[in-house]
């Protein structure tokens, strides 16, 4: 436990009790809090645990640092900061597309900021003093989170790559097969063959890199092609 005052000269508590076989997990906590005495403290005990950290006073300071996704990271948002505050920086994230999790920490909790937040998509919502355990167990439940929303959307850019190869014909036809139309009833809606039709047929399945009509209508759904 460690204290410090604020500018009113009121006493803040942060408690960062020694944890027992702490499992260091690879991965990189963004700390957005004013209080620099929080910050350095935090910092210390998460570097101690094995992440990469960056602090950061304001929302402002993070925004203009935006933060790479490209290994497992979250951040550690306090919820009263000065200027855009957390909840503000939360929605700022969502609207610019950033998919790394969001943990906030706050000294003066309130239900319906905690709801807010909870319903923005933060992934946890802890109250100062942060114990260890509640502390670590929530970054390793971020940064978890995180790596599977990457692998998804790894896997969805690929498919989304997969489908720009298709030529204007073939894409024609990948729409029309997810839809479960036959040969015969593609062959009359594009005016051609279904010997044609059979080949585009053959080509868009091996561009998708699939075998079977059930993996292409899966994959058209993961990216929002409905049939």
């Amino acid at each position: 436990m460690f204290t410090t005052e604020n500018h009113w000269g009121v006493a803040r508590c942060y408690a960062f009790a020694p944890r027992a076989g702490v499992k260091e997990l690879p991965g990189f906590v963004h700390v957005v809090d004013d209080d620099a005495s929080f910050r350095k403290a935090i910092e210390r005990q998460l570097k101690q645990a094995g992440y990469e950290v960056a602090s950061y006073p304001s929302a402002l300071h993070l925004l203009v640092n935006l933060p790479a996704e490209s290994i497992p990271s979250c951040i550690l948002l306090d919820v009263r900061i000065p200027g855009l505050d957390g909840p503000g920086l939360q929605n700022r994230l969502n609207e610019l597309g950033s998919m790394l999790p969001i943990i906030f920490v706050t000294g003066n909790p309130d239900i319906p900021t905690t709801v807010r937040a909870i319903k923005a998509g933060a992934d946890d919502f802890l109250t100062k003093p942060v114990t260890s355990d509640d502390l670590f167990r929530a970054i390793e439940q971020a940064l978890a989170h995180h790596r599977t929303l990457r692998d998804l959307k790894e896997k969805l850019d690929t498919v989304r790559a997969r489908i720009g190869r298709l030529t204007p014909r073939e894409r024609e036809v990948f729409e029309l097969v997810i839809r479960g139309d036959h040969n015969k009833q593609i062959a009359r809606a594009l005016g051609c063959t279904e010997r044609t039709v059979k080949a585009h047929r053959h080509n868009v399945m091996e561009k998708m890199q699939v075998k079977s009509l059930a993996e292409l209508v899966s994959i058209a759904e993961r990216i929002g092609i409905r049939a």
